[in-house]
């Protein structure tokens, strides 16, 4: 796994966009990325992943950077439809950041998840991938700590302190079936989300387990077939 230290050194991959920043996909091949074989590909300056009815995943995959970083801001471009290109059925995805990669030889991550989806409920909030599932909702602020929900205990401790927005007027912002621009900042315990300019959930992580550092990934979900596209994906580090 190589360090934010060497992004320079990633340059032949991942084209500089400006001071502090890197383009994370070079807009011609998956160089600086892995996956598992058959279900990514790249052309036209855009990454592709896909499933279909023969080549279903059995369990959540993703294409990993094959780099490392804790304190950023990441910029992308999504678009995401069913199999039959639908806008309002199956399909759900994201982008993993400070995540670990559990089973290398599958591409299977742990750690927090940027949601999105062809539905109507889940993009915009934080997901902890393999982990301790939803940390917020979309349109909320919330402290998490260390210990249970005294409601549930297989769940974690979740203070909501607050309201960044109302949940159905960000789903308005979002353009079904089109591409959306998300935006991720992570400073030290501090999580923000963003989709099209508008915060979707504002996080502060007191917990003992908070990951700190990790790497990037975008999420192929398991279930019925989906593609799902990015482009256009700068992470900056410095200010």
């Amino acid at each position: 796994m190589k360090s934010i230290s060497v992004i320079l050194a990633l340059a032949s991959t991942a084209a500089l966009a400006s001071a502090g920043e890197v383009n994370l996909f070079n807009g011609k091949d998956l160089r600086g990325w892995t996956g598992e074989s058959g279900f990514w590909s790249a052309e036209g300056g855009v990454i592709t992943g896909k499933t279909t009815p023969e080549t279903a995943v059995l369990e959540n995959t993703f294409l990993v950077w094959d780099g490392e970083v804790g304190d950023f801001e990441l910029r992308f471009k999504y678009k995401i439809v069913d199999a039959a290109g639908k806008t309002d059925g199956f399909g759900n995805s994201g982008v993993q950041y400070r995540s670990k990669n559990v089973k290398p030889e599958y591409s299977v991550l742990s750690g927090y998840q940027a949601d999105f989806e062809t539905g109507k409920k889940f993009s915009g909030i934080l997901y902890e991938e393999k982990g301790r599932g939803i940390l917020a909702l979309r349109g909320q602020k919330v402290v998490i700590r260390d210990g249970a929900d005294p409601k549930a205990p297989m769940k974690p401790k979740i203070e909501v302190v607050g309201e960044v927005g109302k949940s159905d007027e960000i789903q308005a912002a979002i353009h079904p079936g089109d591409w959306n621009e998300y935006v991720i900042i992570a400073k030290g315990n501090h999580l923000q989300h963003f989709i099209n300019g508008k915060l979707t959930v504002d996080v502060t992580d007191e917990g003992s387990v908070a990951a700190k550092t990790g790497t990037i990934g975008l999420q192929l979900h398991k279930g019925a077939p989906m593609t799902v596209q990015f482009k256009d994906m700068v992470l900056k580090t410095a200010d």
